[in-house]
Protein backbone atom coordinates (compact mmCIF):
# COMPACT_ATOMS: atom_id res chain seq x y z
CA UNK A 1 0.00 0.00 0.00
CA UNK A 2 2.58 2.23 0.47
CA UNK A 3 3.78 1.88 -3.09
CA UNK A 4 0.36 3.17 -4.62
CA UNK A 5 0.46 6.27 -1.92
CA UNK A 6 3.89 6.74 -3.15
CA UNK A 7 2.65 6.84 -6.85
CA UNK A 8 -0.19 9.42 -5.79
CA UNK A 9 2.28 12.08 -4.45
CA UNK A 10 5.08 14.16 -6.08
CA UNK A 11 8.22 12.62 -7.70
CA UNK A 12 10.80 11.86 -5.51
CA UNK A 13 14.24 14.19 -6.90
CA UNK A 14 16.73 11.98 -8.31
CA UNK A 15 19.52 11.06 -5.98
CA UNK A 16 22.81 12.86 -6.67
CA UNK A 17 25.14 10.22 -5.27
CA UNK A 18 28.24 8.29 -7.03
CA UNK A 19 27.56 4.47 -7.85
CA UNK A 20 29.73 1.85 -6.34
CA UNK A 21 29.59 -1.34 -8.12
CA UNK A 22 31.01 -4.47 -6.04
CA UNK A 23 30.80 -8.12 -5.69
CA UNK A 24 29.92 -10.13 -3.04
CA UNK A 25 30.70 -13.99 -2.45
CA UNK A 26 28.41 -16.45 -0.01
CA UNK A 27 31.14 -19.30 0.27
CA UNK A 28 29.16 -22.65 1.40
CA UNK A 29 31.24 -25.66 3.24
CA UNK A 30 29.80 -28.95 2.79
CA UNK A 31 27.83 -29.03 5.68
CA UNK A 32 25.75 -26.00 4.44
CA UNK A 33 27.41 -23.19 6.95
CA UNK A 34 28.11 -19.48 5.42
CA UNK A 35 31.37 -17.47 5.45
CA UNK A 36 31.00 -14.03 7.51
CA UNK A 37 33.39 -11.37 8.01
CA UNK A 38 33.75 -8.64 10.57
CA UNK A 39 35.07 -5.80 9.35
CA UNK A 40 38.34 -4.54 11.00
CA UNK A 41 39.26 -1.47 13.10
CA UNK A 42 40.71 -0.47 10.27
CA UNK A 43 37.51 0.19 8.29
CA UNK A 44 34.49 1.80 7.74
CA UNK A 45 32.01 0.36 9.40
CA UNK A 46 33.99 -1.35 11.55
CA UNK A 47 32.97 -4.50 13.35
CA UNK A 48 29.92 -4.79 11.40
CA UNK A 49 29.73 -8.65 9.37
CA UNK A 50 29.32 -8.77 5.86
CA UNK A 51 29.89 -11.31 3.07
CA UNK A 52 33.29 -11.44 1.72
CA UNK A 53 33.83 -9.31 -1.81
CA UNK A 54 35.13 -6.13 -2.67
CA UNK A 55 34.98 -3.46 -5.76
CA UNK A 56 35.02 -3.80 -9.05
CA UNK A 57 37.38 -2.05 -10.58
CA UNK A 58 37.52 -0.32 -14.32
CA UNK A 59 37.78 -2.90 -16.82
CA UNK A 60 36.36 -6.16 -14.40
CA UNK A 61 33.43 -8.50 -14.60
CA UNK A 62 31.63 -8.50 -11.02
CA UNK A 63 32.70 -12.39 -11.54
CA UNK A 64 36.38 -11.43 -11.88
CA UNK A 65 36.45 -8.88 -9.07
CA UNK A 66 34.92 -11.22 -6.93
CA UNK A 67 37.82 -14.11 -7.95
CA UNK A 68 40.38 -11.09 -7.28
CA UNK A 69 38.95 -9.98 -4.05
CA UNK A 70 38.62 -13.28 -2.84
CA UNK A 71 42.54 -14.14 -3.02
CA UNK A 72 43.57 -10.60 -1.61
CA UNK A 73 41.45 -10.82 1.35
CA UNK A 74 40.55 -14.72 1.83
CA UNK A 75 43.76 -16.15 0.38
CA UNK A 76 41.94 -18.67 -1.35
CA UNK A 77 41.52 -19.37 -5.17
CA UNK A 78 38.51 -19.22 -6.66
CA UNK A 79 37.06 -18.84 -10.84
CA UNK A 80 34.46 -17.27 -12.18
CA UNK A 81 33.29 -20.64 -13.19
CA UNK A 82 32.66 -21.01 -9.43
CA UNK A 83 30.18 -18.75 -9.07
CA UNK A 84 26.37 -18.56 -9.37
CA UNK A 85 24.27 -16.01 -9.35
CA UNK A 86 21.95 -15.79 -5.58
CA UNK A 87 20.53 -11.91 -5.55
CA UNK A 88 21.45 -8.33 -5.79
CA UNK A 89 21.18 -5.29 -3.03
CA UNK A 90 20.91 -1.79 -4.06
CA UNK A 91 21.01 0.23 -1.21
CA UNK A 92 21.95 4.25 -0.59
CA UNK A 93 24.41 5.24 2.40
CA UNK A 94 24.99 8.61 3.53
CA UNK A 95 27.71 9.31 0.94
CA UNK A 96 27.43 7.13 -1.95
CA UNK A 97 24.82 4.43 -3.30
CA UNK A 98 26.31 0.50 -3.50
CA UNK A 99 24.97 -1.50 -6.02
CA UNK A 100 26.04 -5.49 -5.02
CA UNK A 101 25.58 -8.31 -6.34
CA UNK A 102 25.90 -11.50 -4.57
CA UNK A 103 27.39 -15.23 -5.66
CA UNK A 104 27.08 -18.64 -4.20
CA UNK A 105 30.46 -20.04 -4.00
CA UNK A 106 30.83 -23.84 -2.96
CA UNK A 107 34.30 -24.52 -4.99
CA UNK A 108 37.83 -23.09 -3.64
CA UNK A 109 40.90 -23.73 -3.11
CA UNK A 110 42.45 -23.10 -0.10
CA UNK A 111 41.28 -22.02 3.28
CA UNK A 112 39.95 -18.97 3.95
CA UNK A 113 42.01 -16.43 6.26
CA UNK A 114 42.01 -12.75 6.67
CA UNK A 115 44.07 -11.32 5.56
CA UNK A 116 43.07 -8.12 6.49
CA UNK A 117 42.76 -9.16 9.89
CA UNK A 118 38.87 -9.11 9.94
CA UNK A 119 37.89 -12.28 11.84
CA UNK A 120 35.83 -14.69 10.04
CA UNK A 121 33.44 -17.25 11.00
CA UNK A 122 31.53 -19.75 9.44
CA UNK A 123 27.72 -19.88 10.47
CA UNK A 124 24.37 -21.66 9.61
CA UNK A 125 22.30 -19.79 7.37
CA UNK A 126 19.58 -19.32 9.62
CA UNK A 127 21.59 -17.97 11.94
CA UNK A 128 23.08 -15.14 10.06
CA UNK A 129 20.05 -12.53 11.42
CA UNK A 130 21.92 -13.33 14.52
CA UNK A 131 24.98 -11.23 13.46
CA UNK A 132 25.41 -7.44 13.32
CA UNK A 133 25.29 -7.40 9.34
CA UNK A 134 25.86 -3.99 7.35
CA UNK A 135 22.81 -2.67 6.00
CA UNK A 136 23.24 -3.23 2.07
CA UNK A 137 23.70 -7.60 3.25
CA UNK A 138 20.92 -7.59 5.56
CA UNK A 139 18.30 -8.14 2.16
CA UNK A 140 20.41 -10.42 0.71
CA UNK A 141 20.22 -13.01 3.53
CA UNK A 142 16.69 -14.11 2.34
CA UNK A 143 17.84 -14.60 -1.44
CA UNK A 144 20.73 -16.27 -0.11
CA UNK A 145 18.23 -18.62 1.99
CA UNK A 146 15.86 -19.48 -1.07
CA UNK A 147 18.64 -21.01 -2.91
CA UNK A 148 19.97 -23.16 0.39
Amino acid sequence: MECIKALKGPEPDKPDLPVLFVSAAALIDKAGCVLVAQRPESKSMAGLWEFPGGKVEAGETPEYALMRELAEELDIKTRPCCFSPAGFASHGYEDFHLFMPLYICRCWAGTPKGLDGQKLKWVWPKDLYDYDMLPADIPLIDQLKRFL
